[in-house]
């Protein structure tokens, strides 16, 4: 029998991204308003629909261009200053998701340090970075005192899915210098794993394990009192991309 396409349903696929950064100490996501419908006036990852001539990658970049102003660079690229970790996250196919029609989204995580204020564009009629547990706690109340209403389709989930992704890759791979411009100290390394984990640590066995593990991180010969106080030794990250032992995240 010849293959008629016509035989099967027609379906959308999109790419929606989970962009984190640090600001203020705290774990931030890129959220956007939505302009249109469905679920217009509410708050929502940025992405949108895969056209026919690109690929999904191309697709992620994209619409993070067209919806936000900003940009990433995929890990194959050459580093540059202003670049930012990319990669796949998870696909998500619930037939109920998107009251239009049946569409797949594939999810990207794209992780930056000191990301440029957002700007709206594409479908989106504003947009901001926002703490991931304000964005995440819903039916309660954000850090001005207003509601905070879910994020539209499945995107509570997608966060959440790419929160845990990042928290539980920093403990095995060097990803969390990906939040860390390219000469950091271990103090401002410490700091992203604080606001990642949502935890405080020692700051001396921070140090001895972060400086004690092959490959994580190359002392640049530099130091910077940008934190106040003496001189801290500036470093680059190293080599490995995976940490041997691990930094394993506290129980709390």
């Amino acid at each position: 029998m010849p293959y008629d396409p016509s035989a099967f349903p027609p379906f959308a696929v999109t790419v929606d991204l989970v962009v984190l950064t640090v600001r203020r100490h705290a774990l931030c996501a890129l959220v956007v308003r939505r302009g249109e419908a469905p679920f217009q006036g509410r708050w929502a990852l940025p992405g949108g629909f895969v056209r026919a001539d690109e690929d999904l990658a191309q697709a992620a970049a994209r619409e993070l261009a067209e919806e936000t102003g900003l940009r990433v660079h995929d890990p194959a690229v050459p580093a540059q200053d202003n670049g930012a970790h990319l990669e796949q996250l998870a696909t998500y196919g619930d037939p109920e998701r998107d009251p239009r029609m049946r569409v797949v989204s594939v999810a990207h995580l794209a992780l930056a340090p000191d990301l440029p204020a957002p700007r709206a564009g594409g479908d989106a009629s504003n947009a901001r970075w926002a703490p991931v547990e304000e964005v995440l706690q819903q039916g309660g109340h954000g850090r001005d005192g207003e509601p905070v209403a879910p994020l539209a389709f499945d995107h509570a989930r997608i966060l959440a899915d790419g929160v845990e992704r990042a928290r539980s890759k920093i403990e095995y791979s060097s990803l969390a210098t990906a939040f860390c411009p390219p000469e950091f100290t271990v103090g401002e390394l410490r700091r992203v794993y604080e606001a990642v984990w949502g935890v405080a640590l020692d700051p001396r066995n921070f140090h001895r394990k972060v400086t004690g593990t092959p490959g994580f991180l190359v002392p640049t010969g530099g130091t910077t009192t940008r934190q106040g106080g003496r001189p801290a030794q500036l470093f680059r990250a190293g080599g490995a991309t995976l940490l041997n032992p691990p930094m394993l995240r506290p129980e709390v």
